[in-house]
């Protein structure tokens, strides 16, 4: 049984009457990669800093191994951050770096050399003690701050969008790098992002927040193919969201047509929000398909095509090896488990229509266009 170490009960954050944090509630247990996820302004960033103790509550309680610490100064509680942008010490080589805190702390010589050495093996970064700061790239430093932040053994390590700095290549080898190191010193990693993909691939837990408050916790895998709401639905990955109606268990309506789907427990005839997920849907002739339609927008992705198709009017994504030319009729079949149904909400018919997705598309290439230079192509 996972033993519990953080818990933040009914936080409430106000700046000059507006609510930052409404009525937060959040468990974190020991030796967990939770990641807080959401769009700019959602509260994740203030969740971050009342467990550090960079902000206290306007109400409501923060414990730590079951002890009241809203009081207790960040210095004083078992927690280190890092931030995004590193704070390293450019007069300071790589060794002093990661030595400092542990200096201010007047630990003996001998130990600081041990646990530095150890650290530095630790985030592959051995033979790099007398390094400058400024002979390092992107992520040679952050592993600086990191291996800093880890070298006073705090039970937990906060990490505020660490690898918003790096290019997408080096993100991707710091997320592996930022799992393995949790895993391998067993300490509690809080991680802040608005990047879906990073959440999914290095967290044990995921809290998807908006407004200043939780909209879901779980896996990543519950959390991509199970959503509680269209916000979250929309936000994890791409999704088709229609209204539906749900006639029976297992059974849900969408544009008039009768689809089996594995969810129940609504009331008979109870409006619903349908998520299909692009890659859940397949291309077949329009004679073969459950629905038909007509596509609007083929994008290649490499591996796959993004293909808008018009359904009655609404636009689905569909993710498919297939290609099929714009203009062409085609059918589309879903099986029961590439349906998911979920109870109506505040975020109803926010999203899930793609009908702005060829206009994103539209705009990525006025914006690449050379100065002076004009579209050839004939106006629709």
């Amino acid at each position: 049984m996972p033993k519990e170490l953080i818990r933040l009960s009914d936080c409430v954050v106000k700046f000059d009457d507006e609510i930052i944090l409404d009525q937060l509630n959040l468990y974190i247990n020991d030796r967990e990669f939770l990641t807080l996820l959401g769009p700019s302004g959602c509260g994740k960033t203030t969740t971050l800093r009342i467990i550090g103790g960079f902000l206290a509550p306007t109400s409501g309680d923060v414990f730590f191994d079951g002890q009241r610490i809203n009081d207790l100064p960040p210095n004083k509680r078992q927690v280190n951050t890092v931030f995004q942008k590193y704070a390293l010490f450019p007069h300071l080589n790589v060794y002093e770096n990661v030595a400092f805190g542990l200096r201010i702390a007047k630990v003996p010589d001998g130990e600081v050399h041990q646990r530095v050495l150890e650290m530095l093996e630790i985030v592959n970064l051995k033979g790099f003690e007398k390094r400058s700061i400024s002979a390092l790239s992107g992520g040679q430093q952050q592993r600086v701050a990191i291996a800093r932040a880890l070298v006073n053994r705090p039970k937990v390590l906060l990490l505020d969008e660490p690898l918003g700095a790096l290019d997408m290549r080096l993100r991707k080898d710091m997320q592996t790098e930022l799992k393995r190191i949790q895993q391998e010193l067993g300490i509690t990693f809080v991680y802040v992002t608005h990047d879906q993909e990073e959440a999914l691939a290095m967290s044990d837990t995921v809290v998807v927040m908006d407004g200043g408050r939780i909209q879901q916790i779980g896996t990543p895998e519950d959390i991509y193919n199970e959503p509680k709401n269209a916000f979250v639905a929309d936000f994890i990955g791409e999704s088709n969201i229609i209204d539906g109606v749900m006639r029976a268990d297992g059974v849900v309506e969408i544009f008039s047509r009768r689809f089996q789907c594995l969810d129940g427990g609504f009331a008979p005839d109870e409006p619903v929000d349908v998520v299909i997920r692009p890659e859940d849907v397949d291309i077949v002739s329009a004679d073969e398909g459950q629905l038909k339609g007509t596509v609007t927008q083929v994008t290649f992705k490499g591996v796959h095509y993004d293909t808008i198709v018009d359904f009655y009017g609404f636009k689905w994504l569909i993710q498919t090896t297939d290609y099929c030319p714009v203009d062409s009729h085609i059918g589309i079949k879903i099986d029961p488990d590439g349906i998911h149904v979920m109870k109506k909400s505040a975020y109803s018919g926010m999203f899930g229509d793609y009908s702005s997705y060829s206009e994103e598309y539209d705009e990525i290439g006025d914006a690449t266009m050379a100065p002076g230079e004009e579209d050839s192509g004939d106006e629709e």
